[in-house]
């Protein structure tokens, strides 16, 4: 039986993960994990994340997890999730806050006024179903169809240094990268325990991931 643990460091939709999770993976051993141990001894690890980024950086060092999720970044399949997948680059506009630097690149603003193709003012923060347009293949996109609507709130969106690490874009005023993944990695910047059917296959395809 696997085992999952969801990182808990205070800041994040930690039951509602949770909740998706136990639906989509009801054989798994999934466990809400606020020390090192318990996220060392995972077998996959989910590292969600809801909030300004300063407040995430800032509990996570004072839960003392941060070491732990670095080493799971390294060692074990680990799905990022919101600004959990924003942690794993090196810098945040919001707050010129330095974070994890896992991935190269940075975390930048929506700059407005921005306009979709029907001249409709687009606010700030993005929220709502948005199509994902997968850049390539992954074994999470597995039976997840093309432009598929995932469902997102955010203000900031990663923007990786190596084009390779995209696999997933949206558009909200221009393209931006949503989905990144490099080896054991792969991060979201929406929220698949929002996003219905295929929000929880995607959590299956991570409990069912062999990278």
């Amino acid at each position: 039986m696997a085992l999952i643990a969801i990182v808990d460091y205070g800041m994040g939709n930690i039951h509602s993960v949770e909740r998706a999770l136990r639906h989509a993976a009801p054989e798994a051993d999934i466990r809400l994990c606020n020390n090192a141990q318990d996220i060392l001894a995972a077998d996959r690890v989910v590292f969600p994340g809801q909030g300004a980024m300063a407040d995430c950086i800032r509990t996570l060092d004072e839960a003392g997890l941060r070491d732990a999720v670095l080493t799971a970044a390294k060692t074990k399949p680990l799905l990022g999730v919101c600004v959990g997948e924003q942690m794993l680059f090196e810098r945040s506009e919001e707050g010129n806050t330095v974070s994890l630097g896992i991935f190269k690149g940075e975390v930048k603003r929506f700059q407005g006024p921005a306009f979709d193709a029907g001249a409709n003012q687009l606010k700030v923060p993005h929220m709502g179903w948005n199509p994902v347009k997968q850049s390539r293949s992954h074994a999470l996109w597995r039976g997840i169809p093309d432009l598929t609507p995932f469902y997102f709130v955010h203000s900031y969106f990663a923007v990786p240094a190596q084009a390779e690490l995209v696999v997933g874009q949206s558009n909200y005023g221009g393209l931006f990268a949503c989905a990144v993944a490099a080896n054991n990695i792969f991060a979201v910047q929406f929220h698949p325990e929002k996003s219905a059917e295929y929000g929880l296959r995607l959590y299956r395809n991570f409990v069912d991931w062999k990278p």
